[in-house]
Protein backbone atom coordinates (compact mmCIF):
# COMPACT_ATOMS: atom_id res chain seq x y z
CA UNK A 1 0.00 0.00 0.00
CA UNK A 2 2.82 2.42 0.80
CA UNK A 3 4.36 1.91 -2.65
CA UNK A 4 1.02 2.72 -4.26
CA UNK A 5 0.76 5.96 -2.26
CA UNK A 6 4.27 6.93 -3.34
CA UNK A 7 3.42 6.39 -7.01
CA UNK A 8 0.18 8.38 -6.90
CA UNK A 9 1.33 11.25 -4.73
CA UNK A 10 3.75 13.92 -5.91
CA UNK A 11 4.43 15.99 -2.77
CA UNK A 12 7.31 17.97 -4.30
CA UNK A 13 5.40 19.37 -7.28
CA UNK A 14 2.90 22.04 -6.39
CA UNK A 15 1.55 22.65 -9.88
CA UNK A 16 3.44 25.90 -10.51
CA UNK A 17 6.18 24.21 -12.54
CA UNK A 18 5.74 23.64 -16.26
CA UNK A 19 6.55 20.21 -17.70
CA UNK A 20 9.65 21.78 -19.31
CA UNK A 21 10.82 23.15 -15.94
CA UNK A 22 10.26 19.76 -14.28
CA UNK A 23 12.38 18.08 -16.97
CA UNK A 24 15.18 20.60 -16.47
CA UNK A 25 14.95 20.16 -12.68
CA UNK A 26 15.28 16.40 -13.00
CA UNK A 27 18.42 16.75 -15.12
CA UNK A 28 19.87 19.35 -12.74
CA UNK A 29 19.27 16.99 -9.82
CA UNK A 30 21.26 14.33 -11.63
CA UNK A 31 24.12 16.74 -12.37
CA UNK A 32 24.25 17.90 -8.76
CA UNK A 33 24.15 14.34 -7.42
CA UNK A 34 27.01 13.34 -9.73
CA UNK A 35 29.05 16.14 -8.10
CA UNK A 36 28.19 14.93 -4.59
CA UNK A 37 25.61 17.61 -3.78
CA UNK A 38 22.24 16.86 -2.21
CA UNK A 39 19.47 19.06 -3.55
CA UNK A 40 15.97 20.13 -2.69
CA UNK A 41 13.46 21.92 -4.88
CA UNK A 42 11.25 24.91 -4.08
CA UNK A 43 13.06 25.94 -0.90
CA UNK A 44 11.63 29.06 0.77
CA UNK A 45 14.34 31.62 1.52
CA UNK A 46 14.41 34.02 4.49
CA UNK A 47 13.71 36.98 2.17
CA UNK A 48 10.34 35.51 1.15
CA UNK A 49 11.55 34.25 -2.24
CA UNK A 50 11.51 30.59 -3.19
CA UNK A 51 14.58 29.07 -4.84
CA UNK A 52 13.91 26.54 -7.61
CA UNK A 53 16.73 24.27 -6.41
CA UNK A 54 19.13 24.56 -3.50
CA UNK A 55 22.07 22.17 -3.26
CA UNK A 56 24.28 21.40 -0.28
CA UNK A 57 27.76 19.88 -0.52
CA UNK A 58 29.45 17.64 2.01
CA UNK A 59 31.56 20.66 3.05
CA UNK A 60 28.49 22.86 3.51
CA UNK A 61 28.76 24.80 0.25
CA UNK A 62 25.37 26.10 -0.87
CA UNK A 63 24.40 26.49 -4.50
CA UNK A 64 21.15 27.93 -5.83
CA UNK A 65 19.90 26.97 -9.28
CA UNK A 66 17.28 29.12 -10.99
CA UNK A 67 15.43 27.22 -13.72
CA UNK A 68 14.34 29.06 -16.85
CA UNK A 69 12.19 27.01 -19.19
CA UNK A 70 11.81 29.68 -21.88
CA UNK A 71 12.99 33.11 -22.96
CA UNK A 72 9.67 34.56 -21.76
CA UNK A 73 10.18 32.96 -18.34
CA UNK A 74 13.65 34.51 -18.13
CA UNK A 75 12.54 37.99 -19.19
CA UNK A 76 9.50 38.01 -16.88
CA UNK A 77 11.43 37.00 -13.76
CA UNK A 78 14.29 39.23 -12.65
CA UNK A 79 14.42 38.32 -8.96
CA UNK A 80 17.58 36.22 -9.31
CA UNK A 81 20.02 38.83 -7.87
CA UNK A 82 18.20 38.43 -4.53
CA UNK A 83 19.45 34.83 -4.33
CA UNK A 84 23.13 35.84 -3.96
CA UNK A 85 22.56 36.58 -0.25
CA UNK A 86 21.82 32.88 0.36
CA UNK A 87 24.36 30.92 -1.69
CA UNK A 88 28.03 30.49 -2.51
CA UNK A 89 27.31 29.89 -6.21
CA UNK A 90 24.34 30.85 -8.37
CA UNK A 91 23.43 29.06 -11.60
CA UNK A 92 20.78 29.30 -14.25
CA UNK A 93 19.56 25.98 -15.59
CA UNK A 94 18.13 25.91 -19.09
CA UNK A 95 17.27 23.45 -21.83
CA UNK A 96 19.78 22.77 -24.62
CA UNK A 97 17.72 24.98 -26.98
CA UNK A 98 17.83 28.07 -24.72
CA UNK A 99 20.07 30.90 -26.05
CA UNK A 100 22.75 31.01 -23.34
CA UNK A 101 24.00 34.44 -24.40
CA UNK A 102 20.89 35.93 -22.74
CA UNK A 103 21.98 34.72 -19.30
CA UNK A 104 23.90 37.05 -16.96
CA UNK A 105 27.68 36.60 -17.06
CA UNK A 106 28.01 36.65 -13.29
CA UNK A 107 26.09 33.39 -12.95
CA UNK A 108 26.92 29.83 -13.85
CA UNK A 109 25.00 27.87 -16.47
CA UNK A 110 23.71 24.32 -16.35
CA UNK A 111 22.21 22.88 -19.53
CA UNK A 112 19.86 20.03 -18.72
CA UNK A 113 17.00 17.88 -19.89
CA UNK A 114 15.11 15.09 -18.13
CA UNK A 115 17.98 12.63 -18.63
CA UNK A 116 20.87 14.67 -17.27
CA UNK A 117 22.95 17.71 -18.05
CA UNK A 118 26.23 19.47 -17.58
CA UNK A 119 27.68 22.62 -16.15
CA UNK A 120 28.76 24.66 -19.16
CA UNK A 121 29.86 27.74 -17.20
CA UNK A 122 31.14 27.64 -13.65
CA UNK A 123 30.65 30.77 -11.59
CA UNK A 124 33.15 32.35 -9.23
CA UNK A 125 32.44 31.44 -5.64
CA UNK A 126 31.13 34.12 -3.28
CA UNK A 127 31.39 32.71 0.25
CA UNK A 128 28.47 33.18 2.59
CA UNK A 129 29.09 34.54 6.07
CA UNK A 130 29.15 31.73 8.66
CA UNK A 131 25.89 32.76 10.36
CA UNK A 132 23.99 32.79 7.05
CA UNK A 133 25.51 29.44 5.97
CA UNK A 134 24.39 27.87 9.24
CA UNK A 135 20.88 29.29 8.88
CA UNK A 136 20.60 28.04 5.29
CA UNK A 137 21.94 24.58 6.19
CA UNK A 138 19.38 24.33 9.01
CA UNK A 139 16.57 25.48 6.71
CA UNK A 140 17.65 22.95 4.05
CA UNK A 141 17.74 20.11 6.59
CA UNK A 142 14.45 20.96 8.27
CA UNK A 143 12.53 21.31 5.01
CA UNK A 144 14.04 18.12 3.58
CA UNK A 145 13.23 16.18 6.76
CA UNK A 146 9.69 17.60 6.90
CA UNK A 147 9.05 16.60 3.30
CA UNK A 148 10.33 13.11 3.93
CA UNK A 149 8.16 12.85 7.04
CA UNK A 150 5.12 14.02 5.05
CA UNK A 151 5.71 11.19 2.56
CA UNK A 152 5.76 8.71 5.45
CA UNK A 153 2.70 10.33 7.05
CA UNK A 154 0.58 12.07 4.36
CA UNK A 155 -1.94 13.23 6.98
CA UNK A 156 0.65 15.40 8.71
CA UNK A 157 0.65 18.96 7.42
CA UNK A 158 4.02 20.42 6.45
CA UNK A 159 2.99 23.69 8.07
CA UNK A 160 2.87 21.88 11.43
CA UNK A 161 6.41 20.62 10.94
CA UNK A 162 7.85 23.91 9.75
CA UNK A 163 6.29 26.36 12.18
CA UNK A 164 8.59 29.34 12.50
CA UNK A 165 10.60 28.68 9.31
Amino acid sequence: MTAALGRNRAPLHDGRQSPAALHIARGVGRVLASLGLASISELPLPNGRRADIVALSEKGDIWIVEIKSSIEDFRADQKWPEYWDYCDRLFFAVSPAFPQELLPHETGIIVADRYGGEIVRFVEESRLPAHRRRAMALRFGRVAAARLQSVADPGLALETLLRGD
